[in-house]
């Protein structure tokens, strides 16, 4: 059983470090400064946003095989969306690993994991900052990274639905599926009136 009191961060900081590779524990450790930073200003639980900051790419080095193994003797069933993205499979078995391995069993954790990459309709205060801090930690250096940081500052749903527009569209210039989440993700925010101010 977790104990939110009494997180081995030390521990945790030791595993990642072990299963990264060094730019990737790079990454994770400015997405969990990040994901601090937007849930002091919005409000969020910020020891669970430390935890999933740091935790979310926890098996992101694991061999595509592996981690297939891993997610089916989870009980995870994919859909055909998620067998097509593979850059997915890190997200949906770094979840799983949190609860089984890790014992980590807080479901907005677990989700801010889960949904990391891709979004989806319902997001917690949670899952949008950890979204939003894979998007715009201090190591992003994608075009456009400056706006959707000052977007994310002044809205997580204006910062959500910039980065699942970003998303949906390098998909289609690639001609890749899109995922179910993420069109439900925008199309959510769409209908609640949603729209990024001052592009």
């Amino acid at each position: 059983m977790w104990d939110p009191e009494n997180i081995p961060w030390d521990e945790y900081d030791a595993l990642i470090r072990k299963m990264l590779k060094p730019s990737r524990y790079k990454h994770s450790r400015c997405v969990m400064e990040r994901a601090v930073e937007l849930a002091e200003k919005n409000g969020a639980d910020v020891i669970k946003a430390k935890l999933a900051g740091l935790l979310h790419d926890i098996m992101k080095n694991v061999p595509e095989k592996e981690m297939l193994q891993f997610i089916e003797d989870s009980g995870i069933i994919l859909l055909y969306a998620d067998l097509c993205a593979p850059q997915l499979w890190h997200a949906i078995a770094g979840a799983a690993y949190l609860k089984e391995k890790l014992g980590i069993d807080d479901p907005d954790v677990i989700n801010a994991v889960r949904y990391h990459t891709t979004g989806r309709a319902g997001m917690s205060k949670l899952e949008k900052v950890v979204y939003l801090a894979d998007l715009t930690s201090a190591d992003r250096d994608y075009p456009d990274v400056k706006k959707a940081r000052k977007i994310a500052d002044r809205s997580l749903d204006e910062g959500v639905l910039y980065g699942s527009e970003f998303l949906i569209a390098d998909l289609v210039q690639k001609e890749r599926v899109l995922h179910p989440d993420t069109l439900a993700c925008y199309d959510e925010l769409v209908r609640q009136g949603v729209r990024v101010n001052g592009r």
